[in-house]
């Protein structure tokens, strides 16, 4: 039987690493949990830590090719994070200067989200959870 528990991780290759690690570790609060530097791909590989399940590894590479359209290419179209308080998630960002898009409401479950961008222009979500 093939059963998954959680989700592991989520890999994003970045085009400025000193900025997107600063962007994930500083302004998002994920914990660095390993940093190294692969010398052979001329790579880091940067380990964080989002929850006690997930993480997200964070990529450089030479020239990475960029992302066809936003966000309806097809593939990994976001990344949502749970947040209990949307506002102040919100303000936190502002004040950091990230844009952020005006809070919708999930017309499913009645919850609110909103979206803004990484370094990259990757989408990520915040979703206001219980």
């Amino acid at each position: 039987m093939f059963t998954v528990s959680h989700l592991h991780h989520v890999a994003i290759i970045c085009s400025n690493y000193s900025v997107s690690k600063r962007f994930y570790h500083d302004i998002l609060g994920f914990e660095i949990l390993r940093e190294t530097y692969r010398e052979e791909r001329q790579s880091f590989k940067l380990d964080l830590k989002v929850s006690d399940f997930e993480q997200i590894e964070l990529f450089s590479f030479p020239n990475p090719p960029k992302r066809p359209s936003r966000p309806e290419a097809q593939g990994l179209r976001h990344l949502a994070f749970a947040v209990a308080d949307l506002d102040a998630c919100i303000n936190h960002l502002k004040a950091h200067k990230i844009v952020v898009e005006e809070i919708r409401v999930d017309h499913l479950t009645g919850k609110r989200f909103t979206f803004f961008a990484d370094p990259d222009g990757l989408p990520l979500e915040l979703y206001e959870s219980d």
